[in-house]
């Protein structure tokens, strides 16, 4: 399900992404925009825009400079955040100097965080029943592989839970991969 937004922030995401700090540049291009999960650069939700999202774990990256940390910034961040968590989202909040200083551990939460909560919505599915065919009043939405992948008889829960366990052992895969190229 898609989270709302306002179309009329929609034009200053894309200047913000266009005018992005070294710091959001650094951990899109060295990091995120590689990453097996995706993640979108300056998203708007609701009405707000965040720096970083990843819908597949619900979750907001978001790299604060100076501005932030002054007792106004403070306020309006805890204010957003509040908002966006009643979403289901999480917001992991970075300083540019950790961005700077401290990338890889950047990195390692970020990873952490994205794995906890994809672990965390697969294990919120229904688990299946233990018949053996599909059941007659349970509509099937699949799209184009459907036949294929019901063809050993499952139910649609199941190719639903097996798919989500192949795409978090891909993203286990992948992670690895990804990690040992920066990080050696």
């Amino acid at each position: 399900m898609s989270l709302p937004y306002q179309n009329k922030l929609i034009p200053r995401a894309k200047e913000l992404r266009k005018g992005a700090t070294k710091q959001e540049n650094h951990l899109w291009y060295d990091f995120l925009c590689r990453y097996p999960v995706r993640f979108q650069r300056q998203k708007t939700i609701d009405h707000f825009i965040a720096d970083f999202y990843c819908h597949a774990a619900k979750l907001i990256i978001e790299l604060d400079g100076a501005q932030h940390y002054d007792e106004q910034g403070l306020a309006r961040d805890k204010g957003r955040t509040a908002i966006l968590s009643e979403y289901g989202v999480e917001v992991l909040r970075f300083s540019n100097t950790e961005v700077e200083n401290d990338f890889r551990r950047v990195c390692t939460v970020i990873d952490s965080a994205v794995n906890k909560r994809m672990r965390a919505f697969a294990e919120e599915l229904p688990q299946s029943p233990t018949a053996t065919a599909p059941s007659r009043r349970e509509p099937l939405t699949w799209r184009c592989r459907k036949a294929s992948l019901l063809e050993g008889g499952g139910t649609a829960l199941a190719v639903t839970e097996g798919v989500v366990q192949k795409s978090l052992e891909k993203l286990e895969l992948m992670k690895k991969a990804l990690m040992q190229e920066y990080f050696g």
